[in-house]
């Protein structure tokens, strides 16, 4: 299945199994020691202070991944803010580093293993990247369940570990604490500042999840939220934990000290019987490493789908197997990884590629800068990052000194991967691909270069995502003006009958909102498919969304531009051949419509507007709803058959059974959820807004909607179907 979407799988434990996971490994079970050498006891306060450093590019990666929950996270981000080019540089060079990263992690482990058992390393290694390989290949879902189980694993252990590590703390003298840290930057200023650099890349595998935005359940939430959980997880452990190693070790001895996690552990698990203590520690460790190269895969092979999808690598990369992930992305990566066990150094190499990862972070802070500057309305993101823009330049700034602080060597291979990357570019690339990015948005000087197309996928991007809690779509459905047209011929003729309406109630002129919606239509800019339009139109000074809804059965006959994008952010497919277009006289193409949908929103909420006009949009390409549509009795089922239907329900009065309760009592005294609200009644062939004091009759029908546990409680109340099928005359 080639350019398949992924399935949203992955819920906020996940997220956080996979960020969290992506980060203890060598950071924790490997460095301390090597950290301490260059630092001394201040390598507690660099552990600190390289928190600090991956914050603004965390910041950034989740506001950038709630507007754009796309596979190949960093990647997308870059070549849709920057362009193709360096989208090649971001794609190609994260990838590497990431392959390089997991392979040194599966590796890794025989530090700890040797600590139990003579293991054959490099074998176990590549093994194990075969496991990991096929399980990602089997599912995303399966793969998050180990990477849960390991973090879980994981977590538990160090917990104990570090509660026993402070009790230790407490039984130690003053005296000897003191001596432990002092003096506390042995090394000076310069050893300090650059263990942050080293120490920082602990924190690296924060934004890995964000490679497989496209698979979490409700993204404005869910990674934000979990990578927030993560860092903090994170930082407690890799401050107190190797707060507790320098306390309880001897410095000397700490400094050469490659398993110090275990070390530490064995002065005081003491009182547990036989090896327990050694054995919790290599667990631990085991499942550290265990799940940053699982994680790793999952998310390195995110990048060739989704350079795939762009075209800028083989297009095979994006095929979609039975399972629903990207098989051959992610035998690739197994592939490469293997290669890197057998062949390189590989913690060498993972070091260096520990700098690229650097500048990542500085371009992808670069990059919300152009993407809020693009002046983009369809950038909709569900988080926005706080003290913009300080954040981000700090995000800037920061990475690339850390760089220039790890040597001449983890420079030259960063300058190394973005020549490679370039030049892949320039071979393959380079004219295949007619995308440009946002910046060509940000700047007026550039503005003859605009891309429209990219405006046109983060559409697409925002019906994907749908609703946010906070939209008011129920509402503006509810209380939607609703006619049949049968009696009008023209597109014209309702657009004036829609526009009074709407005028009516929001004080704009009619003769304005007439020739906007007209206009609009004229210019092929509103969404048609499937015998549906939505005419939408923004205006000032209008406080919350307007909508009419009309029908016609017999159907409306207009003329749409042969190259109209369909129903919200479908480009149109450009054939070679093509004959040239002429922009102010296209082909058309006449469309029978049977819905159209008035959409009236604020001119200052531009993402709301857009993520209202993609439900509608998610409404009009559902099989069943032009049936329903034309089969419903009335404007309520009109209205009805577009309520969302986990927030909505159609409840029968009836003068017997669960609902007679209700007949003769007012609707303040309707024993509700706080939740809901009665938006609709429809009694004898009328539908009426009610108020409080509206008494209940037999026969009536309500329109409630609301919270959707709300809906559920009222449904199991009444007895009432939360799906019942609509019947004509019902």
């Amino acid at each position: 299945m080639a350019n398949a979407k992924l399935e949203k799988q992955l819920g906020l434990f996940d997220v956080y199994a996979i960020s969290t996971g992506a980060m203890f490994s060598s950071g924790f079970f490997l460095l301390p020691g090597i950290a301490a050498a260059a630092s001394g006891p201040s390598v507690v306060l660099a552990y600190a202070a390289a928190a600090l450093f991956i914050l603004p590019a965390m910041l950034s990666v989740a506001e950038l991944s709630t507007a754009m929950p796309k596979s190949g996270g960093a990647y997308y981000f870059l070549d849709r803010a920057l362009g193709p080019m360096v989208g090649t540089v971001g794609g190609l060079g994260a990838w590497l580093a990431l392959v390089l990263k997991s392979a040194f992690a599966l590796v890794g482990m025989g530090a700890y293993l040797a600590l139990l058992v003579d293991v054959p390393i490099v074998p176990l290694a590549v093994i194990l990247t075969v496991l990991f390989s096929a399980l990602n290949i089997y599912g995303a879902k399966e793969t998050s369940g180990l990477q849960r189980f390991l973090v879980t694993t994981l977590l538990v252990i160090l917990a104990f570990f570090l509660l026993q590590g402070v009790m230790e703390l407490g039984e130690l003298g003053g005296a000897q604490l003191r001596d432990r840290y002092t003096p506390f930057a042995p090394f000076g200023v310069s050893g300090f500042l650059s263990t942050i650099g080293l120490v920082f890349v602990s924190y690296a595998g924060l934004t890995k999840v964000t490679s497989v935005a496209e698979e979490v359940k409700n993204p404005d939430r869910n990674i934000p939220l979990g990578m927030f959980l993560s860092l903090i997880t994170a930082t407690v452990i890799y401050v107190l934990g190797v707060a507790i190693i320098v306390a309880v070790l001897d410095p000397v001895a700490l400094r050469n000290d490659l398993t110090p996690v275990a070390t530490a552990a064995s002065a005081f698990f003491d009182w547990l019987p036989g090896s327990i203590g050694l054995y919790l520690i290599v667990v631990s460790a085991i499942a550290a490493f265990a799940s940053t190269g699982n994680a790793g895969i999952l998310a390195a092979s995110r990048f060739p789908l989704a350079m795939a999808r762009d075209r800028l690598i083989w297009g095979r990369f994006a095929e979609v197997g039975r399972s629903g992930t990207p098989t051959i992305a992610i035998l690739v990566t197994g592939g490469l990884m293997i290669f890197a066990i057998l062949a390189l150094d590989v913690e060498g190499i993972a070091k260096l590629a520990s700098a690229f990862m650097l500048l990542l972070f500085a371009f992808l802070n670069l990059t919300l800068i152009i993407m809020r500057e693009s002046g983009i309305e369809a950038y909709d993101p569900g988080y926005r990052s706080p003290l913009y823009p300080w954040m981000q330049i700090f995000g800037m700034l920061g990475p690339v000194w850390l760089i220039t602080e790890m040597g001449e060597m983890a420079v030259l291979f960063t300058l190394g991967v973005v020549a490679l990357s370039i030049g892949w570019f320039f071979y393959y690339v380079h004219g295949r691909v007619p995308r440009e990015g946002a910046i060509y948005h940000a700047f007026a000087r550039l503005g003859e270069r605009r891309y429209a197309g990219l405006d046109m996928e983060l559409r697409g991007i925002v019906k994907e995502r749908g609703l946010r809690e906070e939209d008011p779509f129920d509402e503006v459905v509810a209380r939607a003006f609703a006619f049949d047209a049968d009696e009008f011929h023209d597109f014209g003729s309702v657009a004036e009958r829609a526009a009074v309406l709407l005028g009516e109630r929001t004080g704009l002129a009619p003769d304005d909102l007439r020739s906007g919606f007209t206009g609009e239509m004229r210019a092929g800019v509103v969404p048609v498919a499937r015998g549906a339009a939505i005419p939408h139109l923004r205006a000032v000074g209008l406080e919350h969304p307007e909508m009419v809804l009309v029908r016609s059965r017999e159907g409306i006959t207009i003329d749409v531009p042969v190259d109209d994008p369909g129903v919200l952010g479908d480009e149109p497919e450009i054939r070679e051949g093509d004959p040239p277009i002429d922009p102010d006289n296209p082909p058309t193409r006449p469309v029978r419509l049977h819905a159209l949908f008035f959409l009236l929103s604020p001119q200052a909420q531009p993402g709301q507007h857009l993520r209202l006009l993609g439900h509608l949009a998610t409404h009009v390409d559902d099989d069943a709803f032009m049936d329903d549509w034309l089969a419903a009795d009335g404007e309520q089922q009109m209205r009805e058959t577009l309520l969302r239907e986990e927030r909505s329900l159609s409840l029968h009065i009836t003068p017997d059974g669960p609902t007679a309760e209700l007949v003769g009592k007012a609707l303040m005294e309707v024993p509700l959820p706080d939740d809901l609200l009665v938006a609709l009644v429809r009694r004898g062939g009328h539908t009426m807004v009610p108020h409080g004091p509206t008494r209940l009759e037999a026969d009536d029908r309500l329109t409630i909607i609301g919270d959707a546990a709300g809906i559920r409680e009222v449904a199991d109340r009444y007895r009432t179907p939360l799906h019942r099928p609509m019947e004509p005359g019902s």
